[in-house]
Order: structure tokens, then C-alpha cells, then sequence
């Protein structure tokens, strides 16, 4: 192992890092570079502030998409490994690395998303996965390892964690545990970025979202950066209950797993969008887009931000946000996050065509008639035939 001189290691300053950089220094005899990504996790000691880059650049763009796993999760987690993993590239080159090293587990979706990352950009740097490598299979072989290396093992992550999380600005999720019955309901302490939406105010909050080609740049008329827009709306979401989700999801690796997650601004967010959509695109694009989000999602989800086929998804979704355009309301109220009025400048909602007033000749009712015959000749013609 005497060609791996040098290693930047995805670092949390949690129990299991801090036993890999040890481990990684006893087993390569190497040097190690820690990297911790701000990605707006709070708590915890940051060394790259990149919630500006995490925002414009991954989740912005994947908003534009209306972006779902399965229809429901808005891929926090998914979304920031590939930031990480550009990151640790980036570092790997400042400091003339070998290798680059994370905490993910073999059983997780997060090994294969870091590692397609580097892959795609940065095909002859090494990966190294202990936990794929070592023999610490359990949460108290990790504390006896860390004590028998002078690690310092915190009194909190002595005993048995009831959960695990991993946070970023866009969302907090959990696993594990207590979380693993599918059947049983989440615990009241698993949530920590949202009240209760039983206990949330009782009077509703009305706020307002501004977007200029896709992207959000103000709230209640006021212009703010990506990361603190996001960041405003998580504390409106705190307040309100907004953004829970209890889901049991297909992992990429292969089995179901059960996660809570919380992403109070992101679903704010994600409803604004898709509201201003309604009155600026074209159905056609709209209903392709819709087509198309699906692979999109999972394409981010599995860990390919970087193949080719994400990208031309996402050539084909920007070229689509070029008039998605105006100001959004919603009604922030016990959990809910409902899109109350939308107005654009792009508009093509006309009043003068739907109106079931006099619409002084903007539509004749007759042409409908064609148009149905028309539609209906194949049915015509199926029946016939079926019908003998």
C-alpha cells in the first residue's frame, strides 16, 4: 500500500471519521487531508463554506426539474454528494493526493454516488471505503479501535445511537434504529428542523417568492442570494411544520430502506416553483418536463450528476426556464404549503379565453366540434371494427 502517499478524507468530526483518519494513517502510512463541507449542517465545525455553490449550482438547478425520488423525496442528500465529491477532487489536485477516502457504508447509496463523482471527474485518483475494508462491524468495535489509538470518544457517542442523521441547508434526514419497523410511527424526538404541525400557529402566514428564469431571487419583495433564500424559507418551514416526509424508499444498492426526512424551505420552495410554472410554460413543455423528471430524479438520486445523459436532462429543463418568470404566494399553514396566486409578466393564462362570460370572440365554441370529430374518427374506426 506504500503508492497511497497522500489521502483527503470527507471528514464530519463524528466517531466514524474520526476512526477512519486514524486508520487510514496505521493501515497506508499516509499522510491525510480532512475536508468538511458547510453545506449549512449547523453544529458542527466547518472548514469550506460552498452553502452559496451548494444552492446556485446543484439545488436550484435540480429544483427547475421539479425533482421527486419516487414521487416523493426531494433528494437532499442525493443532491450534496456530488458537491463533496468535486470538492474532494478540487482538494486532491491543491495538494497532490493519491486518494480520496470516505465514511460510507457497503450497504448505503452514498458510496456509489462519492465514488461515480470521482470517477467522472478524476478517473485515476484511488477511493478508499474502510468500511468496505476494515473488520470494525459494529458501533462498540468502533469506540474500543478509537480508545486503543488515543481517539477521544465524546460521552454522547458512547452509548447506542437511536438514529442516524445527516443534514445539509436543503434538508435533515434519519435512519436506522428506530426508524426501521416501517410499521411503527416516528418518535416526536427524531424532528429537529420542524415543530409539530399540530402545535404550528394557528393563524396561516402568507409569503411571496420571486423568480427570474427558473430561480428564486426574492422573498416578500425582498432580493436574496440562493443560500439565503433557502435559509429563510427553512425557518419559515420551522415555524409552520412544513416539509416532513416518512418514506420507504429503493436504494440504488439494491434493498428498501425507511427514512424521515425534513426539508421545511426546500418544499416551500418546490411548491413556488411548480406555480409559476403553471402560467408560464407551454403545456407541451410542461408535460414533457413532467415526462422527463422521473429519470432526472433518479439519474441524481443513484449518484450520475456527472454522466452525460444529467446533463442533457438538464440542458433540455434550463432551455424551458427561460420565461418561468413572476412572483408566487402561498399560505404557509400547519404543515401545509399551498400556492395561493401566482402573476407573471410571461403569462400565458388569458383571462379573456376561459371566462365563462362574453369573451367578445376570443374563442368560437364551434370550432370544438371539428376538433372532437377529428379526435374521435380512430375510436369511431376501432369500434366499428371490434364491433364487427
Amino acid at each position: 500500500m506504500s503508492e497511497i502517499k497522500r489521502v483527503v478524507l470527507a471528514y464530519s468530526g463524528g466517531l466514524d471519521t474520526s476512526v477512519i483518519l486514524k486508520w487510514l494513517q496505521v493501515t497506508y502510512g499516509c499522510e491525510v487531508v480532512t475536508f468538511t463541507a458547510d453545506l449549512g449542517q449547523e453544529g458542527e465545525l466547518y472548514v469550506d463554506d460552498v452553502r452559496e455553490e451548494f444552492v446556485r449550482d446543484f439545488v436550484f438547478p435540480m429544483m427547475r426539474a421539479n425533482a421527486r425520488y419516487e414521487g416523493d423525496y426531494l433528494l437532499g442528500t442525493s443532491i450534496a454528494r456530488p458537491l463533496i465529491s468535486k470538492r474532494l477532487v478540487e482538494i486532491a489536485r491543491e495538494t497532490g493526493a493519491d486518494a480520496v477516502a470516505h465514511g460510507a457504508t457497503g450497504k448505503g447509496n452514498d458510496q456509489v454516488r462519492f465514488e461515480l463523482g470521482v470517477a467522472a471527474l478524476a478517473p485515476d485518483l484511488k477511493v478508499i471505503a474502510p468500511w468496505r475494508e476494515w473488520d470494525l462491524t459494529s458501533r462498540t468495535a468502533l469506540i474500543a479501535w478509537a480508545e486503543a489509538h488515543q481517539i477521544p470518544v465524546p460521552k454522547d457517542k458512547r452509548g447506542e445511537s437511536p438514529f442516524s442523521t445527516d443534514a445539509n441547508l436543503l434538508h435533515t434526514s434519519s435512519e436506522g434504529k428506530v426508524l426501521e419497523d416501517p410499521w411503527e410511527e416516528v418518535p416526536d424526538y427524531v424532528y429537529s428542523r420542524t415543530v409539530d404541525p399540530e402545535a404550528a400557529p394557528d393563524v396561516p402566514e402568507y409569503v411571496t417568492v420571486d423568480f427570474e428564469c427558473g430561480d428564486g431571487i426574492a422573498l416578500n419583495g425582498a432580493a436574496m442570494s440562493p443560500a439565503s433564500l433557502l435559509t429563510a424559507l427553512n425557518e419559515l418551514g420551522r415555524t409552520h411544520g412544513i416539509g416532513r416526509l416518512d418514506l420507504v424508499e429503493n436504494r440504488f444498492v439494491g434493498m428498501k430502506s425507511r427514512g424521515m426526512y425534513e426539508t421545511p424551505g426546500g418544499t416551500i420552495y418546490a411548491a413556488a416553483h411548480r406555480g409559476i410554472e403553471q402560467i408560464t410554460l407551454d403545456r407541451g413543455a410542461a408535460h414533457l418536463k413532467d415526462e422527463l423528471m422521473p429519470r432526472y430524479a433518479e439519474l441524481i438520486y443513484n449518484g450520475f450528476w456527472f454522466a452525460p445523459e444529467r446533463e442533457m436532462l438538464q440542458a433540455a429543463i434550463d432551455h424551458s426556464q427561460a420565461k418561468v418568470s413572476g412572483t408566487v404566494r402561498l399560505k404557509l399553514y400547519k404543515g401545509l404549503a399551498q400556492v395561493v396566486g401566482r402573476k407573471s409578466p410571461e403569462s400565458l393564462y388569458s383571462e379573456r379565453h376561459v371566462t365563462f362570460e362574453d369573451d367578445a370572440g376570443a374563442y368560437d365554441q364551434k370550432d370544438a366540434a371539428g376538433f372532437i370529430r377529428l379526435n374521435a374518427l380512430r375510436l369511431r374506426l376501432l369500434a366499428q371494427r371490434d364491433r364487427g
